[in-house]
């Protein structure tokens, strides 16, 4: 299949092997690791198909960078994945007809979201490009995260990839703080660039966001998986709403680590 899974590892042996398991029809797995301390490379490397790279964190974009270019992939089409992602067995087959169809340069693929076991009937998280050519992807870092973009023909799959993250909730919320930091300083560089933005400027997107992530999970449909998604959303414009209603008059520089945490936060100085 003329295609290589790239996959991206930080302390994930909770959810590395689920995911290596749904990569089996690759005859190659790129992982690059950010210097995991946990079980992240022995269960990798229990994989007769994973190269195993270690490479340490800057940021999102430069280690994407470095994982699809310099990593000596042969292939012409990258399938970009995060280690708590995994494709499905209607996706494998929607990729080998995708691959059969040489019009497009990528593809947008959405996402079946679990929370507690539980998967949501639908969720906040957009579909995004994660299938593309090598050759013709641009990595950009607008926020917390890589986006990749492709200027050509792009495919829209059916089929989903699963977005089921293992880790326990002390892990996530760390996460989640750090996410909101660059959220912050972005926002701060750019003021107002949306409806969305200019709704957690104000402090308002909270309890918005919440009640939204509520219903598309399904509300009574999904009792607690529901509930939770819709707590960890909420929480998390909490956190980023409160850095954003401090007056910043000066930030530190940030230095992030693999996990997506900030060391130096961006930090502001009261009148």
């Amino acid at each position: 299949m003329n295609i290589t899974p790239v996959v991206l590892t930080f302390n994930e042996d909770r959810n590395i092997e689920n995911t290596l398991s749904s990569l089996r029809w690759a005859s190659r797995i790129v992982v690059v690791d950010s210097g995991s301390t946990d079980n992240t490379a022995k269960l990798a490397h229990s994989f007769s198909n994973v190269d195993w790279f270690v490479r340490k964190f800057d940021t999102h974009k430069a280690q994407w960078t470095y994982a699809i270019h310099q990593t000596s992939i042969e292939t012409d089409y990258v399938l970009a994945l995060d280690a708590d992602m995994r494709p499905t067995v209607e996706f494998q087959h929607e990729v080998e007809a995708f691959l059969k169809n040489a019009k497009f340069d990528g593809a947008r693929i959405a996402f079946e979201y679990r929370v507690l076991g539980r998967p949501l009937i639908g969720s906040i998280y957009p579909a995004q490009t994660r299938l593309f050519r090598k050759n013709k992807v641009q990595i950009a870092q607008p926020g917390h995260s890589q986006e990749f973009v492709v200027a050509g023909n792009v495919y829209r799959f059916r089929s989903r990839l699963i977005h089921e993250d293992l880790k326990p909730f002390s892990r996530w919320l760390k996460n989640q703080i750090s996410y909101a930091a660059l959220e912050a300083s972005r926002i701060r560089s750019h003021p107002r660039t949306g409806v969305k933005d200019w709704l957690r400027s104000v402090g308002l997107a909270p309890p918005i966001v919440g009640a939204v992530s509520y219903i598309r999970a399904g509300g009574p449909l999904r009792p607690a998986a529901a509930k939770a998604y819709a707590w960890e959303r909420l929480i998390f414009e909490a956190i980023l709403a409160r850095m954003l209603a401090e007056r910043a008059q000066e930030a530190v520089p940030q230095r992030v680590e693999p996990d997506g945490s900030v060391l130096e936060e961006v930090c502001n100085s009261r009148p």
